[in-house]
């Protein structure tokens, strides 16, 4: 498959997931609504590396270049997305916040006081991979809709007051 049909899929895809237009995305990204348009319908004449860099990294999405040599092994001991974000989100906390907790208030949507520093630092640190990866993997868990995760996000990150502005 053409290398900008995948990405302008997996743009769709993933866009829609968060809950972004494409004005949000183009204005974040630097790019112009038309191009994001025209990539998502596969009508993009070009891209430059650099542009779809920052692009997939805006949305969580990675660029990989394979040997065609097989499958890719997960190293061992590698931490799932869950216990990598409740990780991040305890960095600089005395009290950390569990995995179970974290996959608790995603699931459920409620956010706890206590725990409002621990979000607030993975929403506005965290790399957007490791969220879209939660987001995966709690989909994968529990059955949780990836888009049901992303307004999760975009509704703690109100509530905790988040800078960053892909919540915005």
């Amino acid at each position: 498959m053409n290398a900008l049909l995948e990405l302008g899929r997996a743009l769709r895809l993933r866009r829609s997931e968060m809950g972004l237009s494409q004005g949000r995305v183009a204005a974040l990204s630097g790019l112009s609504r038309q191009t994001i348009s025209q990539l998502e319908t596969g009508s993009v004449p070009d891209l430059g590396l650099n542009k779809a860099e920052r692009l997939a990294e805006l949305l969580g999405l990675s660029l990989r270049v394979e040997a065609g040599f097989g499958a890719a092994r997960e190293p061992i001991g590698k931490m799932k997305p869950l216990e990598r974000a409740a990780a991040t989100a305890s960095v600089s906390y005395r009290t950390t916040l569990s995995p179970d907790e974290l996959r608790r208030m995603l699931i459920g949507g409620e956010l706890e006081d206590r725990y409002a520093p621990h979000l607030h630092a993975l929403l506005d640190d965290a790399p957007v991979t490791l969220l879209a990866a939660l987001a995966d993997q709690l989909h994968a868990e529990s059955g949780q809709g990836r888009d049901q995760v992303w307004k999760r996000y975009r509704s703690f990150a109100q509530q905790v007051k988040s800078l960053r502005n892909l919540w915005a």
